[in-house]
């Protein structure tokens, strides 16, 4: 392990988060209520979580996110927010992914379709952009989120996504988790208004592959700005399988790929937002 740095298991094992700095807020859309975990001041970003839910490394994240002056709404599409990424293996781990693979609400399974999630999405950045001000909103999915942060943008409040390793649809490499006419409204969207969208995989990921990216590349030339991290970036401990960009696999140092990605983020909601 390189000298200074906190190795991914001695992360893992620290106490609970207890998001005490975040306020718990339930947010209904069209009869869908949920909770969204709400902390800071400025212009809104929404902080959507990797499987299996708000770990202490997503809520890390959004913290810095917060901390660069953005009011974070983070809400729990799934899991028990808080806790440990170690405590998350085995049967609790398998049962989340199950039920959300299972659910209508984000057809896991079915390309060209982002679900019916992305509405009750569209409908938080509605509400984030009116309460936060500012020029508009960020999104940021990771993971089995990592696609929604893109069909966001058919809300027009959204001007900042970032799709961290998009793993839906989880059978088709290849596949766009948004529908093609959806696809091509945020596309002409973004040519209008010179818009682009930021997207992270590590170059060995086997739940998000350069097939994903080739096509959003092919759908979206130049507005889809890609960055694959080479393997040995990644936190110790992560060579089975690099995956999680700037959470569970992020090493937390100066000139670190996974800690230059996180500021290049924040840098672009600022940029955007700001």
């Amino acid at each position: 392990m390189r000298e200074g740095v906190e190795s991914m298991e001695e992360f893992q094992a620290r106490e609970r988060d207890a998001l005490q700095d975040f306020v718990a807020r339930d947010f209904a859309f069209e009869g869908n209520c949920k909770v969204v975990l709400v902390s800071g001041k400025g212009p809104a970003v929404i902080v959507m979580a990797e499987m299996p839910g708000i770990s202490p490394e997503v809520a890390r994240f959004a913290r810095w996110v917060r901390d660069a002056g953005f009011t974070v709404y983070m809400p729990v599409l799934f899991g028990d927010p808080g806790r440990p990424i170690m405590a998350l293996a085995g049967l609790y781990s398998l049962g989340v992914i199950v039920k959300a693979c299972i659910s209508r609400e984000f057809h896991a399974f079915r390309a060209n379709s982002s679900g019916p999630i992305a509405q009750w999405l569209r409908a938080l950045a509605r509400v984030a952009f009116a309460e936060s001000g500012g020029k508009g909103v960020g999104a940021i999915g990771m993971c089995f989120t990592g696609n929604f942060a893109l069909s966001m943008m058919l809300e027009p409040a959204v001007l900042a996504p970032v799709l961290s390793q998009p793993s839906l649809p989880v059978n088709d490499p290849a596949g766009l988790h948004i529908a093609p006419e959806e696809l091509q409204a945020v596309k002409a969207r973004m040519d209008a208004e010179d818009l682009s969208v930021l997207a992270y995989r590590f170059s060995g990921d086997a739940f998000c592959k350069a097939a994903r990216f080739d096509a959003y590349q092919a759908a979206l030339g130049d507005r889809f700005i890609p960055v694959v991290l080479d393997d040995a970036s990644a936190a110790p401990g992560a060579a089975s399988n690099p995956h999680s960009v700037v959470t569970q696999h992020l090493i937390d140092k100066a000139g670190e790929p996974t800690r230059q990605a996180v500021d290049d983020i924040i840098a672009f909601f600022v940029r955007r937002l700001q």
